[in-house]
This record gives structure tokens, C-alpha cells and sequence, in this order.
């Protein structure tokens, strides 16, 4: 998937990622930056980020990483998500940079870690990846 048709990927899309606010920050074959604020939206009901919206921006991140690394044909898609919760946050902006460990044929794995504005640890993450055939492309 080239890196010029992912202004759109998870933008304006009647996604979890639009509701939630999660918006594309940088998106290159190596690097990968998703970025969401921290409001009432993404709470879980202590008042703190739900671990499951760091899980949502990880998986996120290193999937628009992986489909940018294979041939147009194909898509990568999430099969495994590892991730250690570190720290909390109540307010703010998290982001999600997703850097390749492995960038196979068939397989892909990305680490992901989800920091605050200030560059605090939030989350710890680790996406494995599956390279399939893109089911939404013609043929």
C-alpha cells in the first residue's frame, strides 16, 4: 500500500478510530505515529485512559506500518497483541509510534510504544501480523 493513500486510512471513515479521535501522524515503510486525546471518550469508568483504546492506537499503528510494507495486492492484518499497561493518564494526548522488529513475507512484528505528550510510557505493546490478500481489492 503506497504511503500517499494513507491520509485517509483511518480518518473520516465511520470507524472506531474517528469516534474516538485517533487521527495519523507520521506514516513511513520504518515508522508509524497515530495520536488520540485523552478525554471523557477514552475513560474507563476510574477516569483513567481504558487499556483497551492503547491496544486499539497499538494494533492501529502497526497495521498501517505493516500494509505499507507489502505489495499492493496484499494487507496486513493483526493476529496477536501483546500489551503492558505502565502507567496511567487522565488528560492529555497519547501517541502510538510503531517501529518493525520483523518485516517478513508472510508475517510482520512491530513494537509499539504508547507515550504522553511528555514523552511518558504509557503502554508497551508488541503486534504480530499476518500478510494476506486485500479482501476489499478487485481483481
Amino acid at each position: 500500500m503506497p504511503v500517499d493513500s494513507m491520509d485517509g486510512f483511518i480518518q473520516d471513515r465511520k470507524t472506531a478510530h474517528d469516534a474516538l479521535g485517533i487521527e495519523l501522524v507520521e506514516a513511513n515503510l520504518d515508522k508509524v505515529v497515530v495520536k488520540a486525546p485523552v478525554t471523557w471518550k477514552v475513560h474507563q469508568p476510574m477516569g483513567l485512559l481504558h487499556g483497551g483504546v492503547s491496544a486499539l492506537m497499538a494494533e492501529s499503528a502497526a497495521s498501517i506500518g505493516a500494509s505499507l510494507n507489502v505489495l499492493p495486492e496484499k494487507v496486513a492484518v493483526g493476529i496477536e497483541l501483546n500489551a503492558s499497561h505502565l502507567r496511567s493518564i487522565t488528560e492529555g494526548i497519547v501517541f502510538a509510534t510503531a517501529t518493525p522488529l520483523r518485516k517478513g513475507r508472510s508475517v510482520h512484528v512491530w513494537k509499539v510504544s504508547v507515550t504522553d505528550e511528555f514523552d511518558k510510557l504509557i503502554c508497551e505493546a508488541r503486534c504480530t501480523l499476518a500478510v494476506i490478500d486485500n479482501p476489499t481489492r478487485n481483481s
